[in-house]
């Protein structure tokens, strides 16, 4: 069962998901026992225990995921004079990663082919 629609995803510390998988580890319980007991997701907690065999806690933590950078800044109809430096230069940095990786914008294609 899934959180209900409309809740937050719970944010689980290295030491949390120690916590859930350590009696696993020592053989005290099952994963599906303590997957009835805390109403934790089976298959997170063998991912768990998964990550802590390959890295040990340090495993555990979480992992950001990338996202769009500019996201917070296009939702909005107004920015501060800070925001809109900070928007356009998170502009000009992803531009020059394009660039870096020898992707082109659109208008470049068109003018290259002009020439």
């Amino acid at each position: 069962m899934g959180r209900p629609k409309g809740g937050i995803n719970k944010s689980w510390t290295p030491n949390e998901k120690y916590e859930v998988i350590e009696p696993i580890i020592k053989g005290k319980i099952s994963v599906r026992d303590r997957h009835i007991e805390l109403g934790v997701a089976s298959s997170m907690i063998s991912k768990w225990i998964m990550l802590y065999r390959k890295g040990g806690i340090k495993a555990l933590e979480n992992q950001r995921k990338p996202g769009n950078p500019l996201a917070k800044y296009s939702r909005r109809k107004e920015l501060s004079y800070t925001e809109q430096l900070e928007y356009e230069n998170m502009k000009l940095r992803i531009e020059n990663e394009r660039l870096k990786k020898g992707y082109t914008s659109k208008e470049a294609d068109q003018a290259k082919q002009k020439k």
